[in-house]
């Protein structure tokens, strides 16, 4: 899962890693490094979710709202998960 079609508009909200998160892992990073570079939500919603804000703009501000959440939520405790996966 890669493609812009196949985002969610709502992540996961489970306390473990998912598969969703996993094929979403590149995704989650280009969203924090977004949000350090202090790039417009609008733009990144367009870019990396191929929703236009322009003409949807309540489900574009959501899925980035979102997903940016759950990538916080990757950088405090679904690390762990992953750690764990890869000394088994």
């Amino acid at each position: 899962m890669s493609g812009k079609s196949d985002f969610l508009d709502q992540p996961p909200t489970d306390a473990r890693l998912t598969d969703y998160d996993r094929a979403h892992l590149a995704t989650y990073l280009r969203l924090l490094d977004a949000e350090r570079e202090g790039a417009p939500w609008e733009e990144v919603a367009k870019i990396i979710f191929g929703i236009d804000p322009k003409t949807d703009q309540l489900r574009a501000e959501a899925v980035y709202q979102n997903h940016l959440a759950r990538a916080h939520w990757m950088t405090n405790n679904g690390f762990r998960d992953l750690i764990r996966a890869s000394f088994h």
